[in-house]
């Protein structure tokens, strides 16, 4: 392959909704690389929510993604060449190299990965970044006791599905809030969700009063508005929020919370954060979830689109829930 391609951001959406637009694909060709450096080729590439943050000149806990650049992105893949000493030809690794179909790197930020008992697709999604992002939410914000109902909002997505899982496996009762009926049976019937609540079935209030009679303990959050604001009206006195994520609003859309009262009345400690801000944990908690997968105790779904060229329409979907899991581009 003496060419490859690869996908920039050609303009800001500037508060309103992305479209492919947005993006622009590119043919470039393959660098040749220098000592220290190798040439991976990218199997998978990852679509994650806070790509769309990351598209807007505003500031926030990351720089924005620069203009006419590669969109930043997860990816999973092989080494072609290597004049590496910590990397060789066939090694199979994870990393940060971007929308694009081949990267150069000269080692950081990449990790080689064992695929005998983890498919490589896997290493971005309940064994990567997603299912660390769980980890760390449920057990250092939330640290739930067994027994305690916990809420997940998101709860088909790459986090949220891991995210009741590992508490499920903590022994507590799971609440998941998904949209559409299929997300919500597959919550129940293939996660083990102890409950799930369509907030598209226009009950979301009463459906979450009656899943949850005797209030919810804990709250993982991933979308923010009249879903969060829902969750709010039950939770108990002294409940924790994990707040990951905001995705009803991230494509301009309003997001008001009219319950924030509740944390002062019901004495809530709410904290936002950033996994990647966390990597000393990085090694116990993939440790764990690449265990949970290996031998079939944790259960993940992918909505894999195919070729480079896929991924803006995906990433446009993904805003929108119309993934189910895991959101990847299959690039070979």
């Amino acid at each position: 392959m003496s060419t490859y391609q690869q996908i920039v951001l050609a303009s800001r959406p500037k508060g309103s909704a992305v479209t492919p637009d947005n993006f622009r694909l590119e043919r470039k060709t393959v660098p040749a690389i220098s000592e220290g450096q190798l040439l991976v080729r990218n199997h998978f590439l990852s679509l994650d929510p806070y790509m769309r943050m990351r598209m807007e000149d505003v500031k926030s806990y990351a720089a924005p993604q620069a203009l006419d650049e590669v969109m930043i992105g997860g990816t999973a893949g092989e080494v072609i060449e290597s004049k590496h000493p910590k990397f060789k030809v066939g090694d199979k690794v994870v990393g940060m190299l971007g929308w694009s179909e081949m990267g150069v790197s000269d080692g950081t930020l990449l990790k080689q990965v064992d695929t005998r008992d983890i498919p490589l697709s896997a290493y971005l999604g309940a064994v990567g970044m997603p299912g660390m992002t769980a980890w760390y939410g449920l057990n250092q914000i939330i640290q739930p006791k067994a027994g305690q109902t916990i809420a997940v909002t998101a709860a088909s997505g790459a986090v949220g599905s891991v995210l009741g899982q590992l508490a499920k496996h903590k022994g507590c009762r799971v609440l998941g809030i998904a949209g559409g009926k299929d997300k919500c049976r597959y919550v129940i019937d293939e996660l083990g969700f102890d409950a799930c609540i369509d907030y598209k079935g226009g009950n979301l209030f009463k459906d979450i009063k009656a899943a949850a009679p005797e209030g919810i303990d804990g709250l993982f959050e991933n979308v923010g508005g009249a879903v969060m604001d829902a969750v709010l009206a039950r939770m108990n006195p002294y409940g924790r929020i994990a707040l990951c994520g905001l995705i009803s609003g991230y494509d301009g859309q309003p997001m008001p919370v009219h319950n924030l009262h509740v944390v002062l009345s019901m004495r809530l400690m709410m904290q936002g954060f950033i996994v990647s801000e966390h990597m000393d944990l990085w090694p116990t908690g993939l440790g764990e979830l690449g265990h949970l997968v290996a031998s079939g105790k944790l259960k993940f779904r992918e909505s894999i689109s195919e070729g480079l060229a896929s991924a803006p329409e995906a990433f446009v979907g993904l805003l929108h829930g119309k993934n189910f899991g895991q959101q990847l581009v299959r690039l070979i």
